[in-house]
């Protein structure tokens, strides 16, 4: 496509999203690789939550969670997602609908034992989505589980990855007078070739 050069440019969506994401980097003051989440329940009602973005891997991207959560109900009851990531200070946003795998093997244990200590010992305490009686409740249960799992706590079996493996991805930067470059990179399935389209504002 002659007219998609600049930021635009290129051949594989996930080189031009790491690019992207090195740009927020050095520019959002938090939280550059955060994403709205979207998913629905059971009657078709959508949900959305911010999450954190961990790994953009050659063809998927990956974060974590408790599995016993809404979130994850959601999640492997439909095996679809999207998500969004937005940078203020670039004025650039990125889309992304896909479908759903979870990441449960050593890739997650790894992630899991990068974290701070009290990290790793919050996912064990924490009981994700339920009600909480109170928060002095919760650390006692945190106080509890540092008792039990020591220094070197292992990952819980209830908690760990997600991938999601594009189908739909598009990219947008602000125009002057709201006239936005668009480019939409979509295709069937995972794996097949991309065909990409430049979309109106």
């Amino acid at each position: 496509m002659s007219d998609r050069d600049g930021i635009f440019a290129g051949d594989d969506p996930f080189t031009i999203i790491r690019s992207w994401m090195a740009d927020a980097e050095a520019s959002e003051p938090n939280d550059p690789n955060a994403i709205a989440l979207a998913t629905v329940d059971g009657g078709g009602l959508p949900n959305v939550r911010m999450v954190l973005l961990k790994d953009v891997e050659d063809d998927a991207f990956v974060f974590y969670t408790n599995y016993e959560g809404v979130k994850a109900g959601e999640l492997d009851a439909t095996g679809k997602a999207a998500f969004v990531m937005h940078w203020k200070s670039l004025r650039r946003q990125i889309r992304v609908r896909g479908t759903i795998t979870r990441e449960d093997g050593p890739q997650a244990d790894a992630y899991y034992n990068s974290r701070s200590l009290k990290s790793r010992l919050g996912a064990w305490a924490s009981d994700q989505s339920r009600p909480l009686k109170s928060r002095s409740s919760l650390m006692a249960k945190v106080a509890k589980i540092t008792a039990q799992m020591g220094t070197n706590p292992s990952r819980p079996p209830f908690w760990g990855g997600f991938r999601i493996t594009p189908v739909e991805i598009e990219f947008w930067a602000d125009g002057a007078f709201r006239l936005h470059d668009r480019f939409r990179w979509t295709r069937d399935e995972p794996g097949q070739n991309w065909s990409i389209e430049r979309l109106n504002p």
